[in-house]
């Protein structure tokens, strides 16, 4: 497990929803001033200092209620407000792109390039506030002095905590069918050819090598399908060449309609409610208080709902809003009920405690117990 999956995950979600917003915001005519409010502020949040110094902080994954929540806040952090099912659409269409992205990776340096695609455009989006800039440029250098001396190895690590991450997530957009790179249960379709690594070959030779290295023969073979070779590794610098378009704005120059999600699709998770990993750790409530907090998403007690406020749809029509909002899942569809049972009572307890005995690990003191204490000292020191 890498501990150091956090950061790239939540940047590349964090990149795709500003990708959403930009195109519902203009799909609706919102006016410009307001429409570079909202990116604006949420950008500003989203890469508050203090919060991606914390979120920079080796340490697992946040559970997907967790990660959930986050981006709900983050999403309201501005005069923009979004309904549940619109909140709920948002997220789909963000996992999916991110998903697609990581599935698609070549070889694991290529999470770090579709990353810094998705830093490349939010600085665009806030190319006229110096602070938010700096902001953003601070996460650049992070982003290099955290990825970029990872072994191979390590980023293989990585992208396998994201797609454990994104398992069982099957959600149909529009863009991904019409482009026939989804079928209609929802699952990718990988292509068999086309590019291959940086530093490997195109397939198609066997070479033969005596004992002492030096080639003897070679031998070429058909191979069905075109394949090219990728002759830049891809920069990782604060501009440069990224290659791969993984991570770029898929929705510049498409239409309204094809940020949708299919009612099926929907239809199936009401049905058979999607069982996720719940964060076990008693602290999660503070945890996200926390974030909120950080993010400066939290409105104070009592206060009003400004009539400044935009509302943004995800939807094209009230019809399909309202079809959606049937056929969502129960609100409660990430609280597992947990059913404890007591080892210690019945005629075998001594021995099944014996063996937890056995496998029980003693805790490292110098380890904090909690995720959750740091960012609540954090909290502390804020506070005073």
């Amino acid at each position: 497990m890498s501990l150091r999956s956090l950061p790239i995950l939540f940047i590349n979600l964090g990149g795709e929803m500003l990708y959403i917003l930009d195109q519902r915001l203009r799909a609706q005519n919102i006016p410009d001033d307001k429409a570079k409010k909202v990116m604006n502020d949420i950008i500003g949040t989203m890469f508050n200092r203090r919060f991606m110094e914390e979120l920079f902080k080796p340490q697992d994954t946040y559970s997907r209620k967790a990660m959930r929540t986050v981006f709900d806040r983050l999403a309201h952090a501005s005069i923009m407000r979004l309904n549940t099912a619109s909140m709920d659409k948002l997220y789909d269409l963000m996992t999916m792109a991110v998903k697609y992205q990581v599935s698609l990776c070549l070889r694991p340096y290529d999470l770090l390039l579709i990353t810094f695609n998705h830093m490349d455009a939010i600085l665009t989006y806030v190319k006229e506030n110096s602070q938010t800039r700096a902001n953003v440029d601070f996460v650049v250098k992070l982003l290099v002095q955290t990825y970029a001396t990872l072994s191979s190895g390590e980023l293989q690590l990585v992208r396998h905590n994201l797609m454990q991450f994104f398992q069982d997530m099957h959600t149909r957009v529009s863009i991904f069918l019409k482009e026939k790179v989804q079928t209609s249960n929802g699952r990718f379709i990988l292509p068999l050819c086309g590019p291959v690594p940086y530093g490997t070959e195109i397939p198609g030779t066997v070479r033969y090598f005596n004992s002492d290295g030096r080639q003897i023969k070679s031998v070429e073979f058909p191979v069905s399908g075109k394949y090219s070779a990728t002759l830049n590794e891809g920069s990782l610098g604060v501009r440069g060449d990224r290659v791969t378009k993984l991570g770029t704005n898929m929705y510049s120059k498409v239409r309204p309609s094809d940020t949708t999600v299919s009612t099926e699709t929907q239809q199936k998770k009401a049905q058979s409610v999607e069982q996720v990993t719940a964060n076990p750790n008693p602290m999660v409530k503070a945890e996200l208080n926390l974030l909120a907090h950080l993010m400066g998403a939290v409105e104070s007690k009592g206060e009003s709902k400004k009539e400044s406020d935009i509302r943004i749809s995800m939807f094209n029509t009230e019809e399909e809003e309202k079809e959606f909002a049937a056929l969502r899942p129960p609100s409660d569809m990430y609280d597992l009920n947990v059913i404890k049972i007591d080892a210690t009572k019945g005629s075998k307890s001594k021995e099944l405690l014996k063996i937890m005995g056995d496998l029980s690990i003693p805790e490292d003191t110098s380890i904090s117990s909690s995720k959750g204490d740091d960012l609540l000292a954090l909290m502390d020191s804020a506070s005073s």
